[in-house]
């Protein structure tokens, strides 16, 4: 169950619903309202096909370029260490998805790579590949954060009402924070197991 949970915050600190609601209403402010959410539902879906592909396929690409498990650990806690970086200090990318496209958005930026991003899919081929007999507890995971991310973008502009701006960007360095932690703690535990083994 604690890896049930720790997946489950992982996985929803790397999704970044927060730190994407801006960029949703800004990619989907020249589309009609009553599409709105029909489109952010259809990219949701999308997003959540790809991140389930590479949480079962993940594994064995890793496999195919024989990566111990501690290299595994190690570089895990690298990549989820820069992804917390950018989330306590940012970079805009609300420019970058208005230049990728114009119209309705389909598959490209809102599912890809704003929900599954590179963050989001490392994290599942390492989950995948660290502990392949948990694989019901992963997909469990996953789908608890996507519902609670899904559930943050439909809600998107009642949110920014709410929140405000400044509201937006408290919560996604706090959460920045909480991951740059996690990070830490996987590196950390890659660099134990490496020891006990020599």
């Amino acid at each position: 169950m604690t890896d049930f949970y720790s997946a489950l915050v992982l996985l929803f600190l790397v999704m970044d619903p927060l730190g994407n609601l801006p960029i949703f209403l800004s990619v989907l402010e020249a589309v009609p309202k009553y599409r709105r959410l029909r489109i952010v539902l259809r990219e949701m879906v999308l997003a959540l096909l790809i991140m389930l592909l590479f949480l079962f396929g993940g594994q064995w690409v890793l496999q195919a370029l024989h990566l111990s498990q501690e290299s595994v650990y190690i570089s895990g806690g690298i990549i989820l260490f820069l992804i917390a970086l950018k989330m306590v200090f940012p970079v805009s990318k609300a420019a970058q998805a208005e230049d990728e496209m114009e119209g309705e958005p389909l598959l490209v930026p809102l599912a890809v790579p704003l929900v599954a991003g590179p963050s989001s899919l490392a994290v599942l081929m390492l989950l995948g590949a660290r502990e392949p007999g948990q694989m019901p507890t992963w997909v469990m995971a996953l789908l608890c954060a996507w519902l609670i991310s899904a559930a943050i973008l439909l809600a998107a502009t009642h949110l920014q009402h709410f929140l405000g701006r400044r509201g937006l960007i408290a919560m996604e360095r706090l959460m920045g924070l909480v991951l740059v932690a996690i990070a830490v703690q996987m590196f950390l535990d890659g660099i134990k197991n490496y020891l006990s083994h020599i």
